[in-house]
């Protein structure tokens, strides 16, 4: 059986913020120079947004420009920010400090991302932009060098690797451009940035893992509109991370914790993290009494304007969270991801225009004279700025803020995250308390309400380089980190009869966060794509 086929002119890898901005702008210019542009957006979630999760609170920024008049046709952003609180945990004690100016969210909403990207979706398909969910890039094609498109995984492939009777083969979408939209640390985009040496002058990209929940709380205990950061407890003091409570409508509170993947202990499970802040003394009333509605992970960027790779590379280029563009004192990166998507479109329709043009030109040069270059670089010292810890970080914070306003002469670096772990003889093991399962749960059940599914007779799409370096590295040096930096208990160490221990990947379990990708101290663990589809399907995260 032979692959199908199908030509377009720009390819959309997929339907998150910058790749539906992406897809809208082209043909919104198109329509506005009265030409034909044919745009595909695949994507590897079982519908648009089931694979989106973020906090979030939302600058309508981005928005505003791609959609002026959003408002009247019924964009989800409901609830307004309304105030603003920024605590210091101890063990027992909210202490609040004031709310440091990036953190500042008058004009912002709070929202539910995934509603967003499917509203989005629909704004997209009316046009006339072809989406195509449940469908997974897993291979970029190339011609005389350069990328002419992309195919997505064959269906019905057995665990073995065998051909099922249900064996269907993947589509070839091919296209002039193609547009990697695929979020942080996407497969195929770190496949483009080694054969196309993206990241040869730029810092290594550095990541945190983010942990959400939605809960429906008790009314009384609800604040409509109100957003909440902490630092602090239960993280000790040289490990980067906190949480965020935001309020919104329908009695609904989102509760998540980010960490940075720099963390030294091996022994430190984000997941564990998050549930052990629940249980704070001013954190554990606002859940009492109340429904915990879905749980999902995912990694984030964290490397901001040192970072930003190479964008460009002929036929195609890097938008959104595949680049990486998050603001990491605002915690907010959808705004920056969907200008990305604009700006890049903007040179991608230009480029159309010229028949002898391979890759797309002035896309970096807009985005270094446009607001998302002015703000990351103004931003860029604070999160390298915590490498010495939380206290040395906050001073640096201050003063790189209040008195030198984000224009220091200096430039500071970052450091690959798989370096960053200790062996654990040098650790002392973390005691997380049991869940309770009111507030505080264990990762099974958390996966249950993630809606993650995966067929099963597939093969694992999670490839380890070496198999031995599990058990021969991981477990004898660092005692296999990957059963705590999971959020979703993907991999176990299990005993054999002979008492030999072997790693265990329960791959149906993945929530896609692409931590193991990450954070495995010698990179023998490879994400690649599950069969489209797979994975989880958030509701309202």
């Amino acid at each position: 059986m032979t692959r199908e086929r199908m030509e377009y002119d720009v390819v959309v890898v997929g339907a998150g913020p910058s790749g539906l901005a992406a897809a809208i702008r082209l043909k919104q210019l198109a329509a506005g120079a009265g030409r034909e542009v044919s745009v595909c957006v695949i994507e590897k979630g079982s519908e648009v947004g089931a694979h989106i999760l973020s906090g979030a609170v939302l600058e309508p920024r981005a928005l505003n420009e791609l959609i002026p008049d959003w408002k009247a046709k019924g964009a989800p952003l409901n609830t307004p920010a309304a105030e603003d609180r920024f605590l210091l945990l101890t063990k027992r004690r909210a202490i609040r400090l004031p709310t440091p100016p990036q953190m500042n969210n008058h004009g912002n909403y709070i929202v539910s991302l995934g509603n967003v990207v499917r509203w989005l979706g629909v704004q997209a398909e009316e046009a006339g932009v072809e989406i195509y969910p449940g469908f997974a890039a897993a291979e970029v094609l190339y011609q005389d060098g350069r990328v002419v498109g992309v195919a997505t995984g064959d269906q019905g492939i057995g665990k073995n690797g065998e051909k099922t009777r249900g064996y269907t083969p993947g589509v070839e979408l091919r296209a002039r451009f193609t547009l990697f939209a695929e979020g942080c640390r996407g497969s195929l985009t770190k496949a483009l940035a080694m054969r196309y040496g993206l990241r040869g002058a730029s810092e290594p990209q550095t990541y945190g893992i983010g942990l959400k929940e939605l809960w429906e709380v008790d009314p009384a205990r609800h604040r409509q509109g109100q957003v909440v950061h902490t630092i602090g407890w239960p993280l000790d003091q040289r490990t980067y991370g906190g949480s965020f409570l935001y309020h919104l409508e329908n009695n609904q509170v989102s509760v998540g914790f980010v960490i940075g993947l720099d963390y030294e202990n091996p022994y430190l499970a984000p997941f564990e993290e998050l549930q052990r802040f629940k249980t704070h003394p001013a954190i554990r009333p606002i859940f009492e009494g109340g429904r915990r509605i879905s749980y999902g992970a995912r990694a984030i960027n964290e490397g901001g304007f040192q970072s930003i790779p190479e964008l460009t590379f002929p036929g195609g280029a890097l938008i959104g969270c595949a680049a990486g563009f998050l603001n990491v004192p605002k915690i907010k990166g959808s705004h920056t991801a969907m200008k990305s998507g604009m700006l890049a479109a903007e040179a991608t329709f230009a480029a159309l225009a010229d028949a002898a043009l391979t890759e797309i030109e002035g896309y970096r040069e807009s985005l270094e004279t446009s607001w998302v270059w002015e703000e990351l670089k103004e931003v860029r010292n604070i999160r390298p700025g915590f490498a010495g810890g939380m206290w040395l970080g906050l001073a640096h914070a201050a003063v790189d803020t209040y008195l030198l306003r984000g224009k220091a002469p200096w430039t500071l670096h970052h450091h690959a995250d798989h370096e960053s772990l200790m062996p654990a003889a040098q650790c002392l093991p973390i005691e997380y308390p049991k869940p309770d399962g009111k507030v505080s749960f264990d990762r099974l059940s958390s996966v249950f309400v993630s809606n993650t599914n995966h067929e099963e007779n597939q093969p694992a799409h999670l490839k380890l380089g070496d198999p031995g370096v599990a058990i021969r590295v991981n477990l004898a040096i660092y005692d296999a980190p990957e059963q705590r930096y999971c959020p979703a208990g993907v991999y176990e160490i299990v005993r054999e009869e002979s008492g030999a221990p072997r790693l265990q990947i329960n791959a149906q379990n993945c929530v896609h966060c692409k931590t193991c990708d990450i954070k495995d101290p010698t990179q023998n663990i490879n994400w690649v794509v599950p069969e489209g589809g797979g994975g989880p399907n958030y509701p309202n995260m």
